[in-house]
């Protein structure tokens, strides 16, 4: 790729790391290499077991607890992975090693105060002209939306988690 685009999958509906995910498969079947990043994640979600089949194309690492972050008391560990996540991300951009970088979650990290909206930008600046950046998540700041090449609104029109339908392992995990 001579120019790599920056990508944003935002919205309250299902699918933005699905989407995501759907990028690094159809790169690795032209053996890119994708590295997804995982913020405020730690679960046990199937895509860890699916990508360890398309090693070394896609590679995922997870920066988070195995709970949930509250927005009323993120704690210390969660700053901490968050900003691990990020600087895990400037390596890996540094190392010309890939061709796409996924920050799963990313914007939720921002609303939740977990990195600072100006820590992103500039490692927007520093990215590799010919790589490929994806971020996601719910609550994406209008400064990305700017920046980015592409931006999809994942909208939520109806979702069976209203009727009392828990996450599915296989389907949301």
């Amino acid at each position: 790729m001579k120019r790599g685009m920056i990508h944003l999958y935002t919205g309250n509906g299902k699918g933005k790391t699905t989407a995501a995910l759907g990028l690094a498969l159809r790169a690795a079947g032209w053996k890119k290499k994708t590295l997804i990043i995982q913020f405020m994640k730690g679960q046990k979600y199937g895509e860890l077991e699916a990508v360890k089949a398309l090693s070394p194309y896609i590679t995922i690492e997870q920066m988070g607890l195995d709970t949930f972050v509250h927005i009323e008391g993120p704690t210390e560990i969660d700053c901490q992975m968050a900003q691990k996540g990020l600087a895990r991300a400037r390596e890996a951009m540094e190392s010309g090693d890939i061709d796409i970088l996924v920050l799963d979650e990313i914007n939720v990290a921002l609303y939740f105060r977990l990195l600072e909206l100006s820590e992103v930008l500039e490692l927007i600046d520093d990215k590799p002209s010919a790589m490929e950046l994806v971020l996601t998540g719910r609550y994406a700041p209008h400064k990305l939306i700017e920046r980015a090449d592409l931006v999809t609104r994942m909208e939520l029109v109806k979702h069976y988690f209203e009727q009392g339908v828990q996450a599915r392992t296989g389907i949301e995990r």
